[in-house]
């Protein structure tokens, strides 16, 4: 079986999603999310964040991101986020070319925005002739793999609000980052009062952030993310723009259905916990292999690991994963939901083996 580390959306569908699909009503049904499936995804999506919020399925998570950040940023607005960040690098100015406000970048090498960031920007109020900041975008998990905890998250959340900036989460690794919350917890002795929903509120909801692009796609789905108002007075345009940005799935059952199948029985908890853990059990092989050094904290489930000159290219080409940094020859390695002990295990034997 192959299994690459390019990234987690190089992983299948999950066995149990693909059977929810296959399972769903063949009669017809009304259009564009007025049906069943749907709503009940809706109340079970509330019931998981545990507060009425609004919830608004769309294909993938750039449109997720855009979608909900027009709702919080207009034409002459700007939103603070980290100069690595998704919306920032890779998701073709779409961010700026069709909600049309500016991106203000912040250099951060550990992927996390920091309630200091925040204050340089604010000078630019009232000047009309610069952008002005109105939100700020953060990464759960992060690009490299780090995760805002929650008592930090709470305190960069707290900085926005009283400097009077709305916040947007880009959680298409959020079940990752719940999962690093939950593990945490367990080592720490205090995790047997820790639910896998607290964890996944505790770096959501309860941190105060007003909207969420709630991934899944990384974690098992064939398609499908979900925009999540916690902030209920930013949704009203949301449905326009959802439209607009052409997020709008006709057939939205067949998202819905596997957001329903997600959810049940914990699959997306299950899902984030196997990853991260082979992910942890990579890092610490790798770092006893004398030439590579794992160059960031491996909190969910991404390795970054800087390799010998000599073990790139046939590692590549076995395992089919992307530099980060060429110049310093700092890999990314993302394991996904469903690589296995005998992958981790090859790769940590061939990366030994190709130093002779």
């Amino acid at each position: 079986m192959k299994q690459l580390f390019a990234s987690d959306n190089a992983s299948p569908a999950h066995p149990a999603i693909l059977s929810a699909l296959s399972e769903i009503s063949r009669d017809h049904e009304i259009s564009y999310g007025d049906d069943p499936v749907t709503s009940e995804a809706h109340e079970r999506l509330q019931e998981l964040f545990g507060v009425a919020c609004g919830v608004y399925f769309v294909y993938n998570g750039t449109g997720a991101n855009v979608g909900a950040l027009r709702t919080m940023a207009r034409s002459f607005e700007a939103v603070i986020c980290t100069e690595m960040s998704h919306i920032n690098e890779d998701e073709g100015g779409a961010p700026e070319a069709i909600g049309g406000f500016k991106l203000l970048g912040v250099h951060r090498s550990d992927g996390r925005l920091h309630p200091e960031d925040i204050t340089p920007f604010l000078a630019r109020r009232g000047f009309e002739h610069t952008n002005q900041p109105a939100a700020i975008s953060i990464t759960q998990a992060s690009e490299v793999g780090t995760v805002y905890w929650p008592e930090d998250l709470r305190q960069l959340v707290a900085a926005a609000h009283d400097a009077g900036l709305t916040v947007h989460m880009d959680g298409a690794r959020i079940a990752n980052a719940a999962a690093a919350v939950w593990e945490r917890a367990q080592n720490n002795g205090d995790g047997a009062q820790l639910t896998p929903r607290e964890a996944l509120r505790a770096v959501t909801v309860d941190s105060g952030i007003d909207v969420l692009s709630f991934g899944a796609t990384k974690n098992g789905l064939l398609f499908g993310e979900a925009v999540v108002f916690f902030n209920r007075a930013l949704e009203e345009s949301f449905r326009f723009f959802r439209k607009q940005t052409t997020q709008l799935h006709s057939k939205m059952r067949y998202i819905s259905a596997q957001f329903t199948r997600y959810l049940d029985d914990d699959l997306w908890m299950e899902n984030a916990l196997r990853a991260n853990r082979l992910a942890h059990e990579l890092s610490s092989s790798l770092s006893e292999i004398p030439g590579y050094t794992v160059a960031m904290p491996t909190e969910a489930n991404g390795v970054f690991v800087t390799m010998p000159t000599a073990a790139i290219a046939p590692l590549q080409e076995e395992f089919g994963f992307y530099l980060w940094n060429a110049e310093e020859n700092l890999a990314r390695l993302m394991v996904s939901w469903d690589t296995t002990e005998a992958t981790i295990a090859a790769f940590r034997a061939r990366a030994q083996s190709v130093l002779g």
